[in-house]
């Protein structure tokens, strides 16, 4: 469906879609490539080689779970460090600048996610969703999760209401084939309708934090406007799936 969306979106310029680079600004990047191209050298096709096999790396170790993804990630960031031969801190530095800003908000996220945490905020929604019937389970999870996790970030609220699910399922609230099935939900909840702003997705935050956001006019505003396709009917479709496909 998002595929199809983007398709759609593309190909008729709906929400500023579509959009075509201007010829000015096409011809100043070709010189600059073709410029870049003729000044590389050996040490830099190396560099670029390395960034090839740290992709590939990444994407094997995700599909196949070979390690938690924290430490997959840190292990890409060990690899590309080390093999590009920057070893000193001064160089190491630079590489964080960029992120700064992403890293605050991450940061004043997981402080509001923790004190919904310590003062179990989430319970009524929780022990409300728990009294429906298990049919309805899945799909008012899925919608609870995904309001919440437009607002932050989608990974810290999977978290909470995981263990939240897990805490009922152990003091025998729940069978294990609920717990299962609340836990693709939940999993579901929290990652297809958290596109509807920068706040749920981390790409997005990044993006938006980062120098390229004002160079290209992207707002919060915009973001949200371009999102609306996707969260529309990806979103629907999720909770379809989860309310009738999955049980």
């Amino acid at each position: 469906m998002g595929l199809f969306t983007c398709l759609v979106l593309e190909w008729t310029g709906w929400f500023g879609y579509g959009t075509k680079i201007p010829e000015n600004v096409l011809t100043v990047l070709k010189e600059y490539d073709r410029e870049e191209t003729a000044n590389r050298t050996g040490r830099d096709n190396a560099r670029l080689i390395m960034q090839a096999v740290a992709a590939v790396f990444l994407i094997c170790a995700l599909a196949f779970q070979l390690a938690e993804v924290g430490l997959v990630g840190l292990s890409v960031i060990v690899l590309q460090t080390a093999l590009n031969g920057i070893v000193e801190e001064h160089q190491l530095g630079h590489a964080f600048e960029e992120a700064l800003p992403f890293t605050a908000l991450l940061a004043v996220f997981f402080a509001v996610v923790a004190v919904i945490h310590d003062q179990h905020l989430f319970t009524p929604v929780i022990d409300y969703v728990l009294a429906l019937e298990p049919h309805l389970q899945p799909g008012m999870f899925y919608i609870a999760n995904g309001v919440l996790s437009a607002i932050s970030d989608n990974v810290f609220v999977a978290t909470i209401y995981i263990n939240e699910v897990k805490a009922a399922y152990v003091a025998g609230d729940l069978t294990r084939q609920q717990f299962d099935l609340l836990g693709v939900a939940i999993n579901t909840g929290t990652n297809i309708p958290s596109v509807a702003t920068p706040n749920g997705q981390a790409a997005f935050l990044f993006l938006l934090t980062s120098s390229l956001a004002p160079l290209i006019r992207l707002s919060y505003g915009r973001m949200v406007f371009m999102a609306l396709p996707y969260t529309l009917t990806m979103g629907v479709t999720g909770w379809m799936a989860v309310q009738w496909i999955l049980q």
